[in-house]
């Protein structure tokens, strides 16, 4: 069924695709239909960050930045949902057309350059939500603000949603926010580190309920990076690692006409680079803190693969986008068949 209404979505242009679909599981969820569009999964319990998620594969970022969609989302057995990545202030991202296929590659490239509509509006959206499951919230900073002041708008994302967020996922890694990618190496980052433990800390006094906190980092870096940044989270006592966000690197869809394309690239290309990241920050962390894995995942194997190199859990996003909600349970009963 999904082949036949991909076959529609891919006659449109990617973003007007992307927005269509969404109401359209919407009108399907409002009916009572989401549930029927994805296959049936046993619970498959896994514990991370102190938190019990029903199955192991997740939602990424990115798909439903304002939190419009969750329920609709929620109702298609994804055992998390990680909704932005949200800014302080509403911003319209970069100018349009910012996100293509290359169906020959199942990859995507994109530079939306986090548009979304906001803080405000993102929590009045999750505040009207039914869904009941995890809910991560990804915060990044805004396009005006300067890089050596991203700490200010990171603790204001962190300080609006930890009410609502059952993690909290800091974004580091975009492509298409200029400069934003330099937080992830060296004293910014370590300072970054510090002060997002300072705000998590404030807040669990005030809430009396303490919220984890991940950090998505970019499949683009070497050795001597990972093993960087592993020490950086490990010192500084982050929840989480979410590995990885798309990548700049063309090598995979070379000679392909829209490989000039700026941004990030997503989909099969990635999948060997993310495994590489996640197993490089398994070798420095080992079980001190929780990987997800994601990145490539088309299909139930690859889900597999992440898990075996050292993921806890994983996620998914332009894999559904390729292959519909059946891609979900396919990749919960893989995982689980890995583990028996």
């Amino acid at each position: 069924m999904y082949g036949f209404i991909r076959s529609l979505l891919f006659r449109l242009p990617p973003e007007l695709a992307h927005n269509v679909a969404l109401k359209s599981l919407d009108l399907f969820e409002k009916l009572g239909l989401a549930q029927r569009l994805s296959p049936s999964v046993s619970a498959t319990p896994v514990t991370a960050m102190g938190l019990t998620f029903p199955n192991p594969v997740g939602l990424a970022a990115g798909l439903d930045k304002n939190a419009d969609h969750v329920d609709a989302l929620g109702a298609l057995g994804f055992g998390f949902i990680e909704v932005g990545t949200v800014t302080p202030l509403a911003q319209p991202g970069n100018p349009k057309p910012r996100m293509f296929r290359l169906p020959e590659h199942k990859a995507i490239i994109n530079r939306m350059g986090f548009n979304n509509d906001g803080l405000d509006h993102m929590l009045a959206r999750i505040d009207r939500m039914t869904y009941k499951g995890i809910l991560g919230i990804n915060v990044g900073k805004n396009a005006v603000t300067p890089v050596d002041q991203a700490e200010s708008d990171y603790r204001k994302g962190i300080a609006a949603v930890y009410s609502r967020a059952d993690y909290i996922t800091v974004n580091v890694s975009s492509p298409n926010t200029p400069g934003l990618r330099d937080l992830q190496f060296g004293d910014p980052l370590l300072r970054l580190l510090e002060a997002i433990k300072d705000e998590q800390s404030k807040l669990h006094g005030c809430h009396g309920r303490y919220v984890p906190v991940a950090v998505k980092i970019a499949p683009d870096m070497d050795d001597d990076g990972i093993r960087f940044v592993a020490e950086a989270l490990k010192n500084t006592g982050m929840d989480g690692v979410i590995a990885t966000n798309t990548t700049v690197s063309r090598d995979a869809v070379a000679g392909h006409p829209l490989a000039a394309e700026a941004g990030g690239l997503s989909g099969e290309p990635v999948r060997e680079p993310s495994l590489r990241v996640v197993r490089g920050l398994h070798a420095e962390l080992g079980s001190a803190m929780p990987i997800i894995g994601v990145g490539g995942i088309m299909d139930g194997a690859s889900a597999r693969e992440k898990i075996e190199a050292g993921a806890t859990l994983v996620q998914i996003y332009t894999g559904f986008i390729y292959r519909g909600p059946e891609i979900i349970a396919e990749a919960i009963r893989a995982i689980e068949a890995g583990r028996d």
